[in-house]
């Protein structure tokens, strides 16, 4: 517009009338005016905003033309998998040699003692501590090469991640031995891997690989790395029985003495051997090759880039087993981009403390701790008010995560989830779980709760921890996302249940280079698991939704059929069951001779007590399990749920036995990954199982 034009039009009458109608309001309403432009700007400028989904959430998997109905990732421009997200990072060691650079030599792993803050490595740090651990195993007469195997036998620490590192600078493989997974299979493990080597952790370990030692159940053991101090009595042992003890630092100082140039491996070399631990039988040795974990880490990385970009900043609570394919994942992205990874301090009563310290940015957890942090949160909104506010609030954040929105500072994080946020540390930004199914009730109250990046992932060891992982933007509950853009997946009939893939349901298939290699000397499993074509048979049972996510709604294994001839999936009716307020686990159980099922039931300790109360029942947790009262309350409070969920009558229980102790690892009950041994189950409980279907008629 011209400057006479723009004259005139500010002469035009309507203008003027309009200044000379505001130069005639009151000098209070121009304020009034003013703050509501002012406090409109601020709304806009403030309001929160959806993360931008990385595709369309009505559509975020695509079917492949002419593969029998498999879906990839919407992410994909074609149907060819991703294999690499950054083209220099293939293997494990460059993923290491990438986050030196990205890190700047920043701090890479950190531990403390109680009552003490952090103390870090810096990455070059670990990389010469590393190489120095390597360096002393070539020393020792070990080779550079894949069909090397070396054991660790060790909680989350430091040293784990030197070890690992160490071989894989020198293409040697990792073989974890659990913690946790039983006096026989440690035994087992050693001689199928034939491990000559194992870094333990602590003096009582070293004990115990000598005990295996002299009672010839381990003959090829021959060298011992402990990392903490020992005594000269686990010498002497060790030279009675032919196995030499060494301490870690000894052990970097020969290789410090003794630098050796890396050797990295290649991508299609093995990196670890992750032996699952199994519900029965021996563990399987799944064989991990370094394309499999990095292709499932650039998968993970593709599917957040735009809205979740790690870097030096951002640190990871490293509390969920080494030994699981699950943490290393993890840990394996954190590494790639120079973040720091904080160890727990060992005891899981203490992680509470440890997260206020360390307050990570990155959060990696199980349904069982979820189940807990839900739990406990409950438990503390212990009024009619406090339950009202807490319901209130956590569906105005629920709301505003059905429009995609993720924040943590509303008025109702101010006022109500700012005490559960600062527990974590106050800095959570992206949390994962995975390795079990977790209740969508659960998962939205703590996304909602907890206002950060909320992920919920599904896999299996053999398809290195992860095949589907939720989409950002995409923050509902009750399915495990879509397919990973490292892998298709497919539903292939199970015709015993019913399930028929033309239905989009049936067992979750997958395939891609994050699928294992097979399992150690063991081709039969490995037939089992890998059909002819390459596709990985999970096990599960799945449901495509509209939107081209995957809901898991049962499992193939562990079905058994009722005396009329009904096929009953156990687990899927736990997972229902153990949301009931008192229930902390539950064990279903039917057999082909009987026409009902019954459930050996362990009551939350913490909630049993005032949870009866409600309902006039008092006394001690003993008292209160041997009341026929309340056992009949609990099992009304179960079925009620069972319907709810929509169990048909068939699959709800008519009676049950309370427990007062809790299925674990220690007393044989439950895998290290906290899957229940049916078999060990059974046993276990069998009078009570025989005493309740004598008792109850129905």
């Amino acid at each position: 517009m011209e400057v006479h034009e723009l004259l005139r039009y500010f002469r035009m009458p309507e203008l003027v009338d309009f200044r000379q109608y505001v130069r005639s309001l009151p000098t209070n309403t121009l304020v009034g005016f003013g703050a509501f432009a002012v406090l409109t700007t601020f709304w806009y400028a403030t309001r929160p905003k959806a993360l931008k989904p990385p595709c369309d959430l009505s559509m975020q998997s695509v079917e492949v033309a002419g593969s029998d109905g498999a879906r990839r990732s919407a992410l994909l421009d074609s149907d060819e998998p991703l294999v690499y997200f950054y083209d220099d990072v293939r293997t494990l060691y460059d993923c290491f040699q990438r986050g030196i650079q990205v890190s700047d030599n920043g701090p890479c792993l950190g531990s403390r003692k109680p009552d003490q803050p952090y103390e870090w490595l810096s990455y070059k740090e670990v990389a010469e501590l590393s190489e120095c651990v390597g360096s002393a195993l070539i020393q020792k007469g070990f080779k550079t090469s894949p069909d090397q195997f070396i054991g660790i036998f060790a909680q989350n620490r430091p040293e784990w991640v030197i070890i690992e590192q160490g071989c894989f600078a020198y293409s040697m493989v990792v073989v974890p031995l659990y913690d946790t997974l039983g006096s026989e299979a440690v035994p087992y493990i050693i001689n199928k891997a034939e491990l000559s080597l194992v870094f333990v952790d602590k003096a009582e370990k070293a004990n115990f690989l000598l005990d295996c030692v002299e009672n010839k159940l381990i003959p090829g053991l021959k060298i011992i790395v402990v990392m903490e101090s020992y005594g000269s009595d686990v010498v002497e042992r060790g030279k009675k029985c032919g196995v030499e003890i060494i301490s870690m630092k000894a052990l970097q100082n020969l290789g410090r003495a003794n630098r050796q140039k890396p050797k990295p491996p290649a991508p299609e070399d093995l990196a670890i051997i992750c032996f699952t631990s199994g519900t029965t039988g021996n563990p399987k040795g799944a064989l991990i090759t370094h394309q499999n974990i990095m292709c499932d880490c650039s998968a993970f990385v593709k599917i957040t880039e735009k809205v979740l970009i790690l870097n030096a900043s951002d640190t990871h609570i490293s509390f969920l087993p080494l030994a699981h394919m699950y943490e290393q994942l993890l840990q394996c992205v954190m590494l790639c981009h120079g973040a720091k990874i904080g160890f727990f301090q060992g005891d899981i009563r203490l992680l509470m403390d440890d997260l206020k310290v360390l307050q990570p940015t990155i959060f990696p957890v199980v349904p069982r701790l979820l189940n807990r942090m839900f739990d406990r949160i409950f438990a503390q909104a212990d009024t009619t008010l406090k339950r009202w506010l807490l319901d209130f609030a956590s569906k105005r954040k629920e709301a505003e995560l059905r429009s995609g929105i993720i924040r943590n500072n509303s008025l109702w994080d101010k006022l109500i989830f700012h005490k559960i946020q600062s527990s974590l540390g106050g800095k959570v930004r992206m949390m994962v779980t995975g390795a079990a199914p977790v209740s969508a009730t659960v998962l939205t109250f703590l996304r909602a709760a907890l206002g950060c990046q909320f992920y919920e992932g599904y896999g299996q060891t053999e398809c290195t921890a992860g095949c589907c992982l939720t989409v950002p933007g995409d923050w509902t509950a009750g399915h495990v996302g879509a397919p990973m853009p490292c892998n298709l997946i497919k539903l292939v009939d199970v015709e015993e249940m019913n399930y028929m893939a033309a239905k989009g349901e049936g067992e979750v298939c997958v395939k891609g280079p994050n699928v294992f290699k097979g399992y150690l000397k063991d081709p039969a499993k490995t037939a089992e698991a890998l059909d002819k074509d390459g596709w990985l048979h999970t096990g599960d049972v799945g449901k495509w939704l509209p939107n081209g996510t995957l809901k898991i709604i049962d499992r193939k294994k562990h079905i058994f059929k009722l005396a009329q001839g009904e096929y009953i999936a156990p687990e899927k009716i736990e997972t229902i069951y153990v949301r009931s307020e008192p229930v902390a686990q539950v064990f279903v159980h039917g057999e082909s001779l009987q026409s009902f099922l019954i459930a050996i039931v362990v009551p939350d300790v913490e909630t049993l007590c005032p949870w009866a109360k409600k309902r006039g029942l008092e006394g001690s947790l003993e008292e209160l399990c041997r009341n026929k009262d309340v056992k009949k309350a609990i099992l009304e409070d179960m079925v009620r749920l069972g319907k709810d969920s929509g169990l048909k009558p068939f699959e709800q229980i008519k009676g049950i036995a309370l427990h007062l102790e809790l299925f674990s690892v220690d007393n044989g009950l439950l895998t290290p990954t906290m899957k229940a041994k049916r078999p060990e189950l059974r046993n276990y409980f069998r009078s009570q199982i025989e005493e309740l279907y004598s008792t109850i008629k129905v």
